[in-house]
């Protein structure tokens, strides 16, 4: 900005010349005024009365001014918090309602009149879920496909960061057990809205907890043994892309026609920066599935998936909720009831006699067998815990009628094989004498850190 100044001794006008260099641009607006002051000499002519006049003129020219490159500000400050759209694919639902045939992401942006009209504006009849961070609802868009809509509760102070923490982490995500995401509405939106891919099967959970309609029956042990790898399928890519879900349960578990997976929900994910042993934040996730050291020390790893996952292989054995109150209170949370009966052996009465695990032997060894693998799973430490490509192998190893410790002990490939398999006969009967903590049956948003050590590993410090 600058000005110039024409001055003298008889009336003249005063030239106020302004350069202005609008952000990312290469052009430059100039503004010129002109202040015309009558009767103006010099100063030593007509007195102090004038030089008022004079200065009242131009500070009211400046402050005019001032004003007219603020709003030039601020309208670009706007355009540039603006999702930064690029036409870097073609719109898979592609008319006059949606936003410039934009995308974000690479992914569609939807005008919120466009997803009311395909959920018959939200109505109660299409709704499929109601979840902490929203509810979801059945669609249909305009090229016929059906399409799950997330609509944030319009209260929630965290709907922004959550709405991004998907859009983020789905659009960098390509895998057939992972959700696929069509599109969203723009950050600046009135509401905002994720358009996912429609599951038509429900959640694992509505099956093994009969919330369909369905008994335990309907979803014998070969499906949910085929659950159990899909869903550590997905985990395991999930952690090799450097990303902690937070948030795996049975509701967060998607079936198709097929009862093929589909892992859901990404609001509560991180991603994990490399080279760091834990990311620090304050706990968040579902009741009975919180891994009890990320409650207590504040420490999120990939391992606090492994734990989570855990709870889910002993749902899928034992038909039972995560959480139930109407339990005696020692059996309230499922981990903790689960690790007693494996400690004392008495697979009876954990797993859902209903598959089959009396009547058929095959059943037997693998419900038995999973029910081992998640006790490893549901360690308090999280050293004592597998790592989900661990997982994945002795899932797909017990499909294959194989124990992968027995293999490595009679592989007879010496000291240096056994050791690097250290969940031997005397590690398992270790960890059965050890007295574990559960996961938490209520969480809040806010938790006194019980351990004033855990700062002594590497971290990332991360706002929650």
């Amino acid at each position: 900005m600058r000005f110039i100044k024409y001055s003298g001794c008889s009336s003249h006008p005063i030239l106020l010349s302004i350069v202005i260099c609008e952000p990312d641009s290469v052009y430059y607006r100039y503004v010129e005024i002109f202040i015309e002051l009558t009767n103006y000499v010099c100063a030593g002519n007509r007195g102090l009365w004038q030089k008022i006049k004079l200065g009242a003129g131009i500070g009211g020219s400046i402050i005019v001014l001032c004003l007219f490159i603020y709003m030039i500000y601020l309208r670009r400050k706007y355009a540039s918090l603006k999702f930064q759209l690029k036409n870097i694919t073609p719109c898979p639902s592609p008319g006059p309602d949606m936003e410039e045939s934009s995308v974000y992401f690479e992914v569609a942006i939807f005008t919120s009149r466009e997803l009311e009209e395909a959920t018959n504006h939200f109505a109660s009849s299409h709704e499929l879920a109601d979840g902490g961070f929203g509810t979801v609802y059945y669609g249909k868009l305009r090229d016929g496909r059906e399409v799950a809509v997330k609509r944030l509760y319009e209260h929630s102070h965290r709907r922004v960061k959550q709405f991004m923490n998907e859009v983020e982490i789905l659009t960098r995500l390509r895998h057939n057990n992972l959700v696929s995401l069509y599109g969203c509405t723009s950050r600046h939106s009135r509401e905002l809205l994720l358009v996912y891919e429609y599951i038509s099967n429900g959640t694992v959970a509505d099956h093994i907890h009969g919330q369909q309609g369905n008994s335990p029956a309907t979803l014998p042990w070969q499906i949910r043994m085929n659950i159990a790898i899909e869903t550590a399928t997905a985990l395991n890519y999930l952690h090799a892309s450097d990303i902690i879900h937070r948030d795996v349960k049975t509701d967060n578990i998607l079936l198709d026609k097929n009862f093929g997976v589909k892992v859901a929900d990404f609001g509560l994910s991180r991603l994990f920066p490399n080279g760091v042993s834990h990311i620090t934040t304050a706990p968040q996730g579902t009741p009975g599935y919180v891994d009890p050291e990320y409650y207590q020390c504040y420490q999120l790893t990939e391992k606090s998936d492994v734990y989570s996952f855990g709870v889910v292989l002993i749902e899928l054995i034992s038909s039972m909720p995560a959480v139930d109150i109407s339990r005696e209170r020692h059996e309230i949370n499922l981990a903790i009831f689960a690790i007693n009966k494996i400690q004392t052996c008495a697979f009876g009465e954990l797993i859902d006699r209903t598959l089959g695990f009396e009547s058929d032997s095959e059943v037997h060894r693998m419900t038995t067998s999973v029910a081992e693998l998640a006790f490893r799973c549901l360690q308090q430490e999280k050293e004592m815990r597998p790592l989900m490509d661990e997982v994945l192998e002795e899932l797909k190893a017990i499909m294959r009628d194989e124990n992968v410790v027995t293999k490595a002990l009679n592989a007879d490939e010496g000291e240096d094989a056994l050791a690097s398999f250290p969940m031997d006969n005397d590690n398992v009967q270790l960890l059965k004498n050890m007295q574990l903590t559960h996961s938490p049956v209520s969480v809040t948003q806010k938790w006194a850190s019980s351990c004033s050590t855990c700062s002594s590993c590497s971290a990332a410090v991360a706002d929650v």
